[in-house]
């Protein structure tokens, strides 16, 4: 009765409008000696890729069998235009680094200068 059942994957979006992303159907096979166990079965599915910000939302994998329907908690993906961008201060750290041994350069000399008169 059990070893049949379809596993669907659909997302809402922030309007509360569901749109069906993938289907399919599954027949388990059971061993012998297996019967009337509880079994766990990972199925996955790749969402690639996001191509506009409007699928920001939340997706969902709902599997259903002739009498049961169950459905996961969902997750909440946000789509963004330009992504995780690094922050990099590899030039600001250069530049701040340079000036501050120039400073120090011409201090020194002029000390230096000032101590020999």
């Amino acid at each position: 009765k059990y070893t049949k059942f379809s596993i669907c994957y659909y997302w809402i979006n922030s309007l509360d409008q569901k749109t069906s992303i993938y289907n399919r159907t599954e027949h388990v096979v059971i061993p012998s000696g297996e019967e009337n166990k509880t079994a766990a079965l990972p199925y996955d599915h790749r969402i690639v890729p996001l191509e506009h910000t409007s699928s920001t939302g939340t997706y969902y994998c709902e599997v259903k069998w002739n009498d049961i329907q169950k459905m996961g908690k969902g997750v909440f993906v946000l789509a963004r235009d330009t992504g995780y961008m690094d922050t990099s201060y590899g030039w600001e750290i250069l530049v701040t680094l340079t000036v501050l041994l120039a400073a120090l350069s011409i201090t020194a000399t002029a000390l230096l200068l000032w101590k020999r008169k």
